[in-house]
């Protein structure tokens, strides 16, 4: 049951609920009827104090009690009707001329004073519901600011990891573009003298000098034997044809650069390994790069090569042109096998933007690898992180 002195409750609920509690007397038939009306009296004169003090709720809760008990009570009991009672009458006289006057005026009094603390009640309430809605706007707009910074964050960790890669493979380039300088200007091993210059093709004939003669020789400026004396050969020099390089491709077949390509056989078990060491970063949706001629993972996504993917593959396939990239999609059951075209070597070998963004679609930037056989050989893969 509700409080009366609850103030979020409408006037005349809380009045009702004081009327209701005031009327709750209970008589025993085995108490003399004289002594209820004894008791009547003490109500009307502690009724009487309360209202002169201005408690009027408690003076209103006993003329409640006092018509109640008088009106519906005491008349049922069981020796109302049999006993000479004196209060009888003056008990009927303060029922029509104190306490019914009285509890109507308190009621009156009570209903504006509930007014009164209903509205205070409503401007507070409206007052804290406008703070507290403040408080969750601020809330919401905090929340979202964590998690923007929070994204920012890490997103600058995969661009910062991102970076460390590409200056990975930009230092191996050039090691690897060092390497070759040095090999090439290194200090040559001499030819032997009886090595051509070009094969099949001879050098000119040897010449042995000789001595001059002496002064006294008025004929000969030099005394030259014809058997030492070599003389050049009149005809054209001669090459072996057979040693020209042949071109990689035949004349005629539109399939020419796979054609060209070595065929690359890619363990069946290899893709099985490689998702069970990035099956912690798939749980999280990270995406997981392993370098092995460019291998990587999709945890939500299908087999496919983003704009991401095609820069990371695209140095390995100009150095290696059968490199492949391979792309597991654990979420469809997916494994791709994909090489750039010509088409895409050139665009994204001069392509300058970083991170994720557009490329053009026709024609494709890559395909998939015709040049791989999937084997039932083992592997050995080793986790370097």
């Amino acid at each position: 049951m509700s409080d009366h002195t609850d103030v979020s409750l409408l006037p005349e609920e809380r009045v009702r609920i004081l009327t209701k509690k005031g009327s709750s007397v209970e008589i025993n038939d085995d108490m003399p009827p004289r002594r209820y009306f004894r008791s009547g009296m003490e109500m009307i004169r502690m009724a009487n104090i309360y209202s002169d003090e201005g408690n009027i709720e408690h003076a209103f809760l006993l003329y409640n009690k006092y018509i109640t008990l008088f009106i519906e009570k005491l008349p049922k009991h069981r020796d109302y009707k049999t006993t000479n009672i004196p209060e009888k009458k003056d008990t009927l006289k303060k029922l029509k001329d104190v306490a019914f006057p009285q509890a109507e005026i308190l009621k009156k009094a009570l209903l504006r004073r509930f007014e009164q603390e209903y509205s205070e009640y409503l401007v507070k309430k409206k007052s804290e519901d406008e703070a507290l809605a403040q408080e969750q706007s601020k809330k919401r707009a905090l929340d979202a600011e964590r998690e923007r910074v929070a994204d920012m964050q890490r997103r600058q960790r995969e661009q910062e990891q991102f970076s460390a890669f590409e200056e990975m493979i930009r230092r191996q380039e050039l090691e690897k573009e060092r390497q070759r300088v040095v090999q090439e200007f290194a200090t040559p091993v001499p030819p032997s003298p009886d090595t051509p210059l070009i094969p099949g093709i001879q050098g000119p004939p040897l010449v042995s000098p000789t001595l001059p003669q002496s002064p006294g020789d008025n004929n000969h400026q030099y005394n030259r034997s014809p058997s030492t004396i070599g003389t050049p050969s009149m005809g054209p020099p001669t090459f072996d044809r057979s040693l020209k390089p042949g071109t990689l491709v035949s004349p005629g077949n539109n399939n020419t650069m796979m054609d060209a390509l070595r065929q690359l056989s890619v363990p069946a078990e290899l893709c099985r390994s490689f998702l069970r060491l990035a099956e912690a970063n798939t749980s999280r949706a990270v995406e997981t790069c392993g370098i092995l001629c460019g291998k990587l993972t999709h945890p939500t996504q299908t087999a496919f090569l983003s704009s991401v993917d095609l820069h990371t593959h695209c140095s390995y396939q100009i150095m290696l042109p059968e490199a492949i990239a391979i792309v597991c999609s654990p979420k469809f059951n997916e494994i791709g096998y994909f090489r750039l075209t010509d088409r895409g070597t050139d665009e994204i070998s001069t392509c300058k933007q970083k991170g994720f963004h557009p490329h053009s679609k026709d024609p494709p930037l890559f395909t998939h690898a015709a040049h791989i056989t999937i084997t039932s050989d083992t592997v050995s893969m080793m986790d370097l992180r």
